[in-house]
């Protein structure tokens, strides 16, 4: 199969608009070069596209909302110092491969970190330790966040 005489030209062209606008995909690059003059359709741009690896990075997820317009909650946004408090439980593992968990809390509001405690093993009465700690040091928050783990769920914590 003969390769056209503008195929360098195209190309260079496509590497350039590529580069320049990088959230672009083909179909867009091809747009583009159809502005500048070229005559040339999608699948010829895609083919030369994938040839070159070019990519366009994935898009990333949107955020979801926090409330709806009329102003009703999805999930109650904090307005205050102490009104939401979030927490949950981060894991690493130390250099030597064993791994550690970590229970932080944050006020939402001031995105400030309450407590971050890290040990081997914690449980749900380590929860209430620390969350009983916090209520004495701080005064209770008018809400608590937290996901659905085994520690947080546990009836001691609920009640």
């Amino acid at each position: 199969m003969a390769v056209p005489s503008d195929e360098k030209a195209l190309t260079g062209d496509i590497v350039r608009l590529a580069g320049q606008y990088g959230r672009f995909d083909y179909r867009r690059v091809t747009a583009l070069l159809r502005v500048e003059g070229w005559r040339v359709n999608n699948k010829r741009v895609e083919r030369i596209w994938r040839r070159e690896g070019l990519k366009a990075p994935k898009q990333q997820p949107k955020r979801g909302r926090l409330y709806l317009n009329d102003g009703s909650c999805i999930r109650l946004r904090p307005c205050w110092p102490n009104h939401v408090w979030s927490y949950d439980f981060v894991m690493d593992r130390t250099h030597d491969g064993k791994a550690f968990r970590m229970l932080t809390v944050i006020d939402e509001f001031t995105r400030r970190c309450l407590v971050i405690h890290a040990d081997r093993g914690l449980k749900s009465d380590d929860v209430l330790h620390y969350l009983t700690d916090l209520f004495t040091r701080h005064g209770p928050p008018d809400h608590i966040r937290s996901d659905n783990g085994s520690e947080f769920t546990a009836q001691a914590v609920r009640t």
